[in-house]
């Protein structure tokens, strides 16, 4: 008689063999559809992993997935194995898939100029009644990575910390920054304190090998900037 063997399920692989597992660990490029598919749906049946349910679902469109996107919810859920909850879960998966086409990457701006980094942070400072200090973390090429306040004060200062500003512009690998702050009463002259935090970033800038690009005043009135008037 011969003896009958049991189905390894998904836990029983390698660990570099299951689905979640490898996306986790080496990111969804290198899973298969019918993997993203099983790490979607969760769990196949008794009979087969959810791998192989979804091999068997795909092969029903050819592994077309815009045929699978129009395939009928009655006609999926005819499929044994595969139940109304999983239906629903790799429809609403294609779906926003469709919507996610639909919109275009938002461009990210290079922060190559006074004006550009202007237009970047002015709508959250311009119209403060207290004083804001952010820093704007870039990439080598002057590419945008982070918006980041890091200090709120009062009518006419604010405390700037340092060491948390270079913090997170290791956390982000970011290479260059820019310094902006606000004006509340509207004065675009920099005062003694906001170059000496100036020549303070510098100096931490230069050991971490990160570029200072400029460090603007804002205010309702326009902006100042250090980079232009060449006191960087």
């Amino acid at each position: 008689m011969e003896k009958k063997i049991d189905k390894l399920t998904i836990k029983d692989w390698d660990p570099e063999d299951r689905p979640r597992e490898k996306l986790a660990l080496l990111g969804e490029k290198v899973l298969s559809t019918s993997e993203l598919l099983a790490v979607l749906v969760g769990s196949g049946s008794r009979k087969e992993s959810a791998v192989a349910l979804m091999q068997r679902l795909l092969s029903q469109v050819d592994n077309d997935l815009h045929q699978l996107a129009k395939m009928p919810l009655e006609r999926m859920t005819a499929l044994e194995g595969i139940g109304e909850a999983k239906a629903l879960k790799i429809k609403a998966a294609l779906a926003l898939g469709k919507r996610l086409q639909q919109f275009p990457r938002s461009e990210k701006p290079i922060l190559n100029s006074s004006k550009r980094v202007f237009q970047t942070i002015q709508h959250e400072l311009v119209d403060l009644a207290h004083e804001e200090f952010w820093i704007l973390y870039a990439n080598q090429a002057a590419l945008l990575l982070q918006k980041y306040c890091l200090s709120k004060g009062g009518i006419s200062a604010t405390t700037v910390d340092i060491r948390l500003a270079f913090k997170k512009a290791l956390e982000l690998g970011a290479t260059a920054m820019v310094l902006v702050h606000n004006h509340p009463s509207g004065a675009l002259i920099p005062s003694a304190q906001d170059k000496n935090v100036t020549r303070k970033f510098k100096t931490a800038a230069a050991n971490l090998d990160i570029r200072i690009l400029d460090h603007l005043i804002v205010s309702e009135k326009g902006y100042f900037s250090f980079a232009d008037e060449n006191i960087l």
